[in-house]
């Protein structure tokens, strides 16, 4: 064993007892709760969940809805939260629960393991949350919190280094209250022990035995390697409106936010004047163009700066027709998946 974490079972199992936050999959932890709950949770705020896991839920009360939802529909409830293959893969893990285990979710950690979408966190917090599996659920929160407690200088990117972690962790796993225990540490990672920024050491139940609290090294630990720059992108937004209808089209089924709509939008930034050559070549006729707020977006790797330009056709030409849907504000709010990226703009289509 690399280090003995089973001191602070007590420990935290009595601080999340007191301390816990009342949230809906905690309040009613069935397995399909969690999972839904676990998959939105990656990358989003926990205050950012609430609303769209019960609007998710309200729309696919049951993992047989899950499976057999509109793709249009499913990328529609997952506006916002970014990352859709979460979305697309929750759909692909539904299906094979349907076929394989009548639409109830194995309990069981390998089988859990094995569907698409389900890495050894989620499968982990499913198994110990919602089945009492004695299996740990090894996030960042986890990373942070434990290797702090052992005053590690481990690399906690690395594959090895998490790896180790789960071993040590599956060996001391308590029996009786295994999601407790994930979930503490999940909690006490998320508002304690907290990423960015100092940690609230003096609220902490394991501070007595943290090696880096008392050796001054709480900001230094975890150790991670600097993040790569991202990659700028420029980009034009054209915001086409005619008879207060907007043009939105799909974007391509594979790479950066495959499969989901879209305002039209160069791969470039250009001025006032380049957006009227454009329009003029590509025999767009209007009525009025008119400049609006820059904006950016930020990706994981890439980040796009953006200018945007409100354009009303005096006339639809038979090509605009073809590559564009025309939607109305209404429809863009109740149907059409438009990405987060695209959200600086989405109030001025009124």
């Amino acid at each position: 064993m690399n280090y003995d974490y089973s001191e602070t079972i007590p420990y935290l199992l009595q601080w999340y007892d007191y301390n816990h936050r009342i949230l809906p999959w905690r309040s009613n932890p069935q397995p399909y709760y969690v999972w839904i709950s676990e998959i939105m949770l990656q990358q989003t705020r926990v205050e950012a969940v609430k609303g769209y896991f019960d609007r998710f839920i309200t729309a696919l009360p049951t993992i047989k809805d899950l499976a057999e939802v509109d793709d249009e529909k499913l990328m529609k409830l997952w506006e916002g939260l970014g990352y859709y293959n979460r979305a697309r893969n929750l759909k692909k893990a539904a299906i094979v629960v349907v076929e394989e285990y009548n639409g109830e979710l194995p309990a069981d950690f390998d089988k859990l393991l094995a569907l698409p979408g389900i890495g050894s966190y989620t499968a982990g917090a499913i198994g110990s949350i919602a089945f009492g599996l004695p299996v740990p659920a090894v996030d960042g929160n986890f990373l942070r919190v434990l290797k702090r407690v052992a005053g590690s200088y481990d690399d906690i990117t690395k594959a090895k280094v998490k790896k180790q972690l789960e071993e040590d962790l599956f060996a001391i796993m308590p029996k009786d209250r295994p999601g407790d225990y994930n979930q503490s540490l999940m909690e006490l990672g998320a508002t304690v022990c907290i990423p960015n920024g100092k940690p609230l050491c003096d609220q902490c139940p394991l501070m007595h035995m943290c090696k880096a609290f008392h050796s001054g090294t709480e900001m230094q630990i975890p150790v991670k390697p600097p993040k790569k720059a991202r990659k700028l992108e420029a980009r034009t937004v054209l915001i086409y409106e005619y008879e207060g209808k907007y043009a939105i089209r799909k974007r391509e089924d594979k790479g950066l936010l495959a499969g989901l709509w879209e305002l039209p939008n160069v791969e470039q930034q250009m001025g006032f004047e380049q957006v009227e050559e454009f329009v003029k070549e590509e025999g767009i006729l209007v009525d009025e163009i008119r400049k609006l707020e820059a904006a950016k977006h930020i990706f994981s790797h890439i980040e796009w700066h953006m200018q945007a330009y409100y354009i009303k056709l005096s006339t639809l030409s038979d090509t605009l027709k073809s590559d564009y849907v025309w939607a109305t504000p209404s429809s863009i709010q109740s149907t059409y998946s438009l990405p987060s990226a695209f959200e600086a703009y989405k109030r001025c289509l009124v």
